[in-house]
């Protein structure tokens, strides 16, 4: 039973305080992240963070919930296509 997929959506919230310190929840998966870009796949679709000494400070996969601090300079979210199925889809999109 471990191996089912999470059927209860979380609830997603963006706390975005003086722009250094972002906390975020409803976070399903990290797709990638470096010091300028986090992409995150939330319930509501991917969530790219940009910015400047980006730094991911706490990551809970029970509660969905990350924090990242740093120089935060832009949240886009992107249409909601589904979730890459793994490598090989991901290098033809």
């Amino acid at each position: 039973m471990a191996d089912e997929k999470r059927t209860v959506k979380l609830p997603h919230n963006l706390i975005l305080e003086d722009r250094r310190l972002l906390t975020i929840t409803g976070v399903a998966d990290i797709d990638s992240f470096d010091e300028q870009t986090v992409v995150l796949f939330t319930d509501v679709g991917e969530l790219t963070v940009k910015g400047a000494n980006l730094h991911i400070n706490k990551l809970s996969v029970e509660t969905g919930e990350v924090s990242i601090e740093g120089e935060v300079g832009l949240l886009a979210y992107a249409e909601d296509q589904g979730r890459p199925a793994g490598l090989l889809a991901r290098l033809f999109r």
